[in-house]
């Protein structure tokens, strides 16, 4: 086990917005803003699941493929912290988008939606 697995706060595994435009048929994506973000504006393909609703049985619901990465999203890379660390222990390889929904906006990536 790595000390990062247990910690509340720190650093988790990350993907660069350039590796992630790169390798999106690749990945699963798991947003885990609010609603209402993940509306305005999301990468396509992903699915919304907010980091307050976060649970095995929500995980379970997204039916998300073992055998394939996945990418945790938020705004700021924050709050997907918790959510790479809980798929993780789930068994899943997971990664949090560095800098989050604005690095991606930042790169003038495709969005679906259109409001930053």
């Amino acid at each position: 086990m790595n000390l990062f697995d247990w910690l509340p706060f720190g650093r988790v595994p990350e993907i660069s917005p350039d590796l992630l435009n790169e390798r999106l048929k690749d990945v699963q994506i798991v947003d885990v803003r609010t609603p209402a973000e993940f509306q305005q504006s999301h990468i396509e393909g992903a699915v919304n699941l907010p980091i307050t609703h976060f649970s095995k049985k929500s995980i379970t619901g997204l039916s998300l493929e073992q055998s394939k990465p996945v990418v945790t999203i938020c705004l700021s890379a924050h709050r997907s912290i918790p959510a790479t660390r809980r798929l993780r222990q789930l068994g899943y390889d997971v990664k949090q988008l560095e800098g989050g929904m604005k690095a991606w906006w930042n790169q003038g990536y495709p969005i679906v939606g259109g409001q930053k």
